[in-house]
C-alpha cells in the first residue's frame, strides 16, 4: 500500500476503490454487528427455543455451541479462501449464506433443523470479522486505520451488550423466531451494498494471480487438523460443565482430539509453504502479545456478556428484558469510548490506552466483588460503565498494534488469528466463569452449612423470630415453622450464590490485570505523524 501526499491511497491499492472509505467502514462494521450480535442473542431466548421445541435445557445449549463451532471452524479458512477467490467473492458468499440461514433459523419446525441451520450461520459468519478488518487496513493509510477500527469497533464491543437486551426483549414480546428472522433485511441490504461498492485491492488481485498460476492449493490436512482443535476444543469448553467434564464419554472424546489436533498441527502448519494458518505470526513478539490480550479481552466481554444477566435473572428475579438492560448503559458508553479511542488512538501509544483499558476492567470487575444481597440495577449497570470505558481500548488498540511490522500479504491471516483468539478467550472466559462459580458454590455451601446448626443460640433465635413473622401473617404453629426453616434454607441459598459469583468476578478480574504486562513490552507503533514518544 502507498499513501499518496494527502493522505489518501491510491484507488487500485485500497478495497474502497474510488468510494468514500468511511462508506465502506459504516457497511463492513454493520455486517460484523450482524454477525456478532448472533453470538449472544441467542444467550436469553434459550428458556424460549427450549420450551417452543419441547426440549431440556442442556440440549437447547447447544444452538449456541454449535454456532461457535462452525464459526471457529470457518475463521481458520477465511485467509486463504479471500486470498483465492476474492476477498469481495468470499465476504458476499458469507453474507448471503449467514443471512439465509439466520432466516432458516427462525423458520425452523424442530431442535434438529435448528442446529443444521445454525451451524450453517456459523460457517457463513465466521468468515465476515476478519476479512472486515483486513478490508478496513487496505482502505485506509496508516494515520487513519485507527479511526476506521474505532467504527468498527463499535460493532465488535457494542453487539455483544446490545445482544442480550435485543433477544430478551424480542423473546418476552414477540417470538424467539425473531431473534434470528431480524438479520434477512439486514444481510439484503449489506449484501447489496458490499456488492457495488467494495473491491478487490491490486495486492489482493495480484497474489490471487499468482496463486492460481502456480498452482497452490488449499492445505486440507492444516485445515482438518486446525477445525478439529478449534472444534473439539469449543465443545470441550462450553458444554464441560454441563456434561461433568471427564465423567462423560463425550467431553472425554473431544478432549482426545483436542489434545491430538493441537500436537499433530504445530508440526505441520510450521513446515508448510502456503499453512492453512500462518503460526509463525505467533512467533512475533507484537503479534503474540496482541493475540494474548485479545484472548483476555474476549474472556471477559464474552463471559461478563453472559454472567451479569443470568446472575441478576437467577437472584435478583429480573425479566429477560431487565437483565438485558442492565448491560445497556454500558453500551451507550462503549459507543462514546469507542469514539474516543479512535482519536486518542494517533496520539497516543498503543501500549499506554491496554494498560488504561485493562485498569478499567479491573476496576469494573472489582466493583462487582461488592455484591449484596439489596443490588439495585445502578449497582450492576455501574460495573458494566466501567467495562464500557476500558473494552474498546483493549480492543481497537490490539487490532491497531497487531498489523504492525506485517505486510500487506499477511493482513488476511492476522485477522483470521485475532479473530480466532476472540473466540477462543470468549469460550476459556465462559469455561472459566462456569467452573469457578459451579465449585465455588461447593465450597460457600459446604461452608455456610456449619453454621447452621439447631443448637446454636444464633441459629435458635433466627428461626424463632422467622417463625413468629411467620405466625403473624397467616399461618399456624407447624406451618409457621415449616416456612421459617425453608426461608433460613433460601437465604442460604442466596448467599452461596452471592459468594461464588464474587469469586468469578475476583478472577476476572485477574485476567485483566494480565493483559498490563504485556502490554508494556508492546514495540512503539507509528502513530502517522505524531510523535511516537508519546
Amino acid at each position: 500500500m502507498s499513501a499518496l501526499a494527502a493522505g489518501r491511497l491510491d484507488p487500485a491499492e485500497s478495497a474502497a476503490g474510488h468510494h468514500n472509505p468511511w462508506l465502506i467502514a459504516c457497511v463492513v462494521a454493520l455486517a460484523t454487528f450482524m454477525e456478532i450480535l448472533d453470538t449472544t442473542i441467542a444467550n436469553v431466548a434459550l428458556r424460549y427455543i427450549s420450551g417452543g421445541l419441547a426440549v431440556g435445557p442442556d440440549e437447547a445449549s447447544w444452538v449456541v455451541t454449535t454456532y461457535l463451532v462452525a464459526n471457529a471452524i470457518t475463521l481458520v479458512a477465511s485467509s486463504f479462501m479471500a486470498k483465492r477467490y476474492g476477498r469481495k467473492a468470499f465476504f458476499l458468499w458469507s453474507i448471503g449464506l449467514f443471512t439465509v440461514s439466520s432466516v432458516l433459523c427462525g423458520f425452523a419446525w424442530s431442535l434438529e433443523a435448528l442446529l443444521v441451520f445454525r451451524v450453517m450461520q456459523g460457517l457463513g459468519g465466521g468468515g465476515m470479522a476478519p476479512l472486515a478488518q483486513s478490508i478496513l487496513a487496505d482502505s485506509f493509510p496508516k494515520e487513519k486505520r485507527g479511526q476506521a477500527f474505532a467504527l468498527y469497533g463499535i460493532a465488535i464491543v457494542v453487539a455483544p451488550a446490545i445482544g442480550p437486551t435485543l433477544g430478551g426483549w424480542i423473546s418476552d414480546n414477540l417470538s424467539w423466531h425473531w431473534c434470528f428472522l431480524i438479520n434477512g433485511p439486514i444481510g439484503v441490504f449489506a449484501l447489496a451494498l458490499m456488492y457495488a461498492l467494495l473491491q478487490d485491492p491490486r495486492h489482493a488481485v495480484e497474489e490471487r494471480k499468482r496463486l492460481k498460476r502456480e498452482g497452490v492449493r488449499f492445505d486440507v490436512v492444516g485445515f482438518l487438523l486446525v477445525a478439529t482443535f478449534l472444534g473439539s476444543l469449543e465443545v470441550c469448553l462450553d458444554e464441560g460443565q454441563r456434561k461433568d467434564w471427564f465423567g462423560s464419554n463425550l467431553i472425554v472424546t473431544f478432549a482426545v482430539l483436542t489434545v491430538v489436533s493441537f500436537v499433530a498441527m504445530i508440526p505441520w502448519l510450521l513446515t508448510r509453504k502456503n499453512p492453512a494458518v500462518d503460526l509463525r505470526l505467533l512467533g512475533k513478539q507484537q503479534y503474540a502479545c496482541c493475540f494474548c490480550i485479545m484472548m483476555a479481552t474476549g474472556a471477559i466481554l464474552i463471559s461478563t456478556t453472559g454472567f451479569i444477566p443470568q446472575l441478576v435473572q437467577d437472584s435478583y428475579g429480573y425479566t429477560a428484558t431487565l437483565a438485558g438492560l442492565v448491560l445497556l448503559p454500558g453500551g451507550i458508553v462503549t459507543v462514546i469510548s469507542t469514539v474516543a479511542n479512535g482519536r486518542l488512538s494517533s496520539l497516543i501509544q498503543p501500549k499506554w490506552l491496554i494498560v488504561a483499558g485493562a485498569t478499567m476492567m479491573m476496576i469494573g470487575m472489582y466493583d462487582l466483588t461488592r455484591l449484596y444481597g439489596d443490588s439495585t440495577y445502578w449497582f450492576f449497570a455501574t460495573a458494566r460503565i466501567y467495562m464500557g470505558i476500558g473494552i474498546p481500548l483493549m480492543f481497537l488498540s490490539v487490532t491497531t498494534a497487531s498489523y504492525e511490522g506485517l505486510d500487506a500479504s499477511q493482513t488476511d491471516q492476522a485477522s483470521a488469528l485475532i479473530n480466532v483468539a476472540r473466540n477462543v478467550g470468549g469460550s476459556m472466559g465462559v469455561s472459566l466463569a462456569q467452573n469457578m462459580l459451579a465449585y465455588r458454590s461447593q465450597f460457600h455451601n459446604s461452608r455456610l452449612v456449619e453454621s447452621i446448626d439447631p443448637v446454636r443460640p444464633a441459629y435458635q433465635e433466627t428461626l424463632r423470630q422467622a417463625t413468629q413473622y411467620f405466625s403473624q401473617h397467616g399461618y399456624a404453629g407447624p406451618d409457621a415453622q415449616s416456612q421459617a426453616v425453608a426461608w433460613i434454607g433460601s437465604q442460604l441459598s442466596a448467599q452461596v450464590g452471592y459468594w461464588a459469583y464474587i469469586d468469578v468476578f475476583w478472577c476476572l478480574s485477574i485476567v485483566a490485570a494480565t493483559a498490563i504486562p504485556l502490554a508494556l513490552i508492546l514495540k512503539k507503533v507509528s502513530l502517522g505523524g505524531s510523535a511516537a514518544a508519546h
